[in-house]
This record gives structure tokens, sequence and C-alpha cells, in this order.
């Protein structure tokens, strides 16, 4: 859990003062004011949600019902009844197992079958989008990294296009180190001005091509300016590319700048005066991106006091490759107003409990998620949980290339295997604009330019 000296009305609680509770007889150490809803959420990913539809049952020893509301006590035993098929407990030590992305498995027996697959992919397809989390530098297109490679003298992994993209693709990572090895290749091709207008443009047009009206793109400006391009070139550069792109094809955009974990913190802070510095001018956001294990974001915490002093907005990867710790640091430390995927987040029940108190959205990406061994598989990913929890979510692509997804695809995958309807799905959707970056004038007019049509593509 976070914080481990936190409590509740002055009660200092260490990692010795919580209780020992069983569910299903797997231990779990919570909180001494936890109710019997935290243990479930500790058990599984999956059990507090299934009770809530009426798929599972809470009993005690003696077989009664228990209510989620109810307090705990040291050494209680919970137990599961009705645990239908599709409903995954933990892995051990929350470790999950090897997952590929491209073999899907089955649909999810709560999927909604007033549809095909087909009928829902094209109502999804049509649906106006927002898309939160995006990384310039992880979705550009093949045939563009070999052009660019070949303009500029540049060494890749092979010329074919097809064959480039199969390479980016990632199957089988162990790690999100092992996942983000791929960008070598990409920031290779992205050291030039033409080159981050080119591939900002791009980005926008597939995008805009499968109905995503409004994009917050990230990138880190020092991970492009490797050559020697100044820094304020590297973000006029794809804003440039991203006005082209909402003259020809409708779709509005904007930079959220990323500082990165691995590095000092004097870089992180430059970054800031950097966003500070295109405030009004196409940046919306700061972030921290890179590498979550064994670089904590309390570290960068000055950066994000400078950009918030600034009335700029914040959003931090967190809770993906580390607990809810991490989650922790970005709110309390960092100030952040989102949080990149937020994956770990169920495994701290008050922390989750303080982000759906103070509708913090969570930017969720599925794919790459099961493709870092985040989760084990689409259908057990947490976002289930989060949405059903009333926490504020929407899904991304994070990467298009090397998740070889977009906007649609995600969506289709919470369909396919967590069981949204497409009701749902509109919320989803429609969180995409809610939680968007925006000043409250133009997110309302936005709101209410593509609410009426996301609702009637999600009626029968």
């Amino acid at each position: 859990m976070a914080g481990g000296d936190r409590g509740r009305g002055g009660l200092s609680v260490t990692a010795e003062g919580r209780l020992r509770v069983y569910v299903d007889e797997v231990p779990h150490d919570v909180w001494p004011w936890a109710l019997v809803r935290d243990a479930l959420t500790w058990h599984s990913r999956d059990a507090l949600a299934g009770v809530r539809r009426g798929d599972l049952t809470v009993v005690d020893q003696s077989g009664s019902p228990v209510g989620l509301d109810g307090q705990i006590a040291e050494g209680a035993r919970f137990y599961l009844r009705g645990i239908p098929e599709g409903v995954v407990e933990a892995a051990p030590g929350g470790a999950p197992n090897p997952a590929n992305p491209e073999a899907e498995g089955e649909a999810s027996a709560r999927v909604d079958q007033r549809f095909s697959e087909e009928e829902v992919r094209d109502r999804i397809h049509a649906m106006p989008k927002a898309e939160l989390h995006v990384h310039l530098d992880g979705s550009l297109r093949p045939s563009t990294i070999v052009e660019l490679a070949d303009e500029h003298g540049i060494s890749i992994p092979t010329t074919d296009p097809e064959a480039l993209g199969e390479y980016m693709f990632v199957k089988n990572a162990r790690n999100l180190e092992d996942y983000l090895a791929r960008f070598k290749v990409t920031l290779s091709v992205m050291q030039h001005s033409d080159a981050l207008e080119r591939i900002a443009y791009e980005l926008c047009e597939d995008a805009a091509s499968e109905n995503v009206r409004y994009m917050e793109i990230r990138y880190s400006p020092i991970l492009v300016a490797r050559e020697g391009m100044p820094l304020p070139e590297t973000v006029d550069a794809p804003l440039r590319g991203m006005r082209r792109a909402r003259e020809e094809f409708g779709i509005d955009s904007a930079l959220i700048i990323c500082g990165i974990r691995t590095m000092e913190p004097d870089v992180s802070r430059d970054l800031a005066d950097l966003t500070i510095a295109f405030k009004n001018r196409g940046v919306v956001a700061f972030d921290l991106a890179g590498a979550e294990y064994n670089y904590p974001a309390k570290k960068h915490k000055n950066a994000f006091y400078m950009v918030r002093n600034a009335n700029i907005n914040a959003t931090i990867h967190a809770g993906e490759a580390y607990g809810p710790e991490s989650i922790h640091q970005a709110l309390h430390y960092c100030g952040a107003h989102r949080i990149g995927h937020g994956t770990r987040l169920f495994e701290d029940p008050d922390l989750m409990r303080f982000v759906t108190d103070h509708r913090i959205p969570l930017e969720i990406t599925l794919t790459s998620n099961v493709q870092t061994r985040v989760v084990r598989d689409f259908a057990s990913h947490p976002v289930r949980l989060y949405f059903d929890e009333g926490i504020i979510v929407s899904l991304s692509t994070d990467n298009r290339l090397m998740s070889g997804t977009t906007v649609t695809k995600e969506h289709l995958r919470a369909w396919k295997h967590l069981g949204f309807t497409l009701d749902e799905i509109a919320e989803l959707v429609l969180n995409g604009f809610r939680s968007a970056f925006l000043h409250h004038a133009e997110k309302a007019a936005l709101l209410a330019e593509v609410e009426p049509e996301i609702r009637r593509l999600a009626a029968t």
C-alpha cells in the first residue's frame, strides 16, 4: 500500500498495524478501517465487480451472506460463491502471466449479445472520440520510418515497411523496459524538424480516419534534440503539423511535454520551463514518463511545482510498472490532475477511494498493459472494476505502432473481453472528452457537439 504511515482521524498505522483477513483462504493484510469491499479488491480485480453485478456472493465461515460495507476483524474469513467462467483471481504477488496481445482468446461470457462484433466495431468507429494518452514517438507509420531513414542516412532493422511494422509491434515483452526498447528506432528518425512536423501531421491524419475529434499528443522534446535541434523548434515543428492536420481533417489536438524519470531533475525543470513558454500556444500539460521502477516521481516534484504554479495541467505515468506507491507520489508530491495508466491502483483501496472521491481521471491503455505484463490478459484488466466503482476512466492507444492498435480497437476490446455494453462504451468515450485538458467553455462546447452523436450510435 502507498504511504504506510498514513492514517485516518490522526491514527498512525504501520505495516505491523494491519489486519490479516482471508478471502477463499488467501491471506491479505488490510488497514484497520477496511471494509469487506476492500478485502475483495485486494483479492481479485474482478471479485468486487462480480458481486456488484450479482454474479458472485460473499459469505462468512458459517455460510451466511456478508454485505460489502461490513467491517473487518482480525482473522476474518470470507468466501466467494458462484464464481462464473471468466473471473480471474490475481496471480500470487501480483505477477501477471505471459501474454500475447495477438492471442485475444474467447470473448467474455458477459459480452453484450445485442450486436455482432462487426456491428459494434462499426458503431465505435463512427463515434466521435477523444484520445488523451498517445506518444508521438510510438505512433509513426512504418513507411515513414523507412523514408526518413533513407533521407537522413539512418540505419534501421529493415527497409521493408511491412517487415518493419512487424518488428516494431511488441508481441511478448518481458517488462516495460523491454517494451520501451523499440523507441530507439523511432527516435533515430525524429531528430529533424521536418520529420517532427510530418510525423505529427500523419498521426493526426490516422486518428481523424477513425473519427477522433480531439487528441492530446505527448513526447519529450529532449529526446528529439540529440543532434542539436533547438528546444523551441522541437515544439514548434509538431505544432505546425498539427495545425495543418486541423485545417485538412478537422481534428483538434494539443501537445503534452514529458519529463523523463531516468534523467536528472534539472532536465525536468528545463522541460517545465519549455512547457510554460508554450502555454496557450499549443501545449496543455506536463507529464513524467519512462521507466517507473526505481525512478520515483517525487525526485521531479520541483518541475511539477513550476508547472502548477503557472496554472498548467499535470499528468503522470504511474501505477504501471510499479505499485500504488507510484500513484500516491504522482498525486500528493507532484499534484497530478490525471494519472497515466493507474493499472495497479486497486492494490490500495484507500487510495482508490481518494481517486474516486476527487474525480481524478485515469488514462487507460488496455493493449500496452497486456504487452508489458502489467496484466495477464484483457479479461483481467482492472478497468472494469474502476468503471463500476465510479472512477473516471477513458481508453487510449498509448503507442499505435508498438501496440498495433487504434482507439476503436481499444474500445472494442473493452466490449469483447470486459463485458462493457455499448451504453457503457459511450460513457468511456464521453469520459475522454470530459477529462480533456481544455478550458471549461471549450470542453462544454465540444461535449454539446459530440454527445448526441455518441448516444445515438450507442442506442439499440
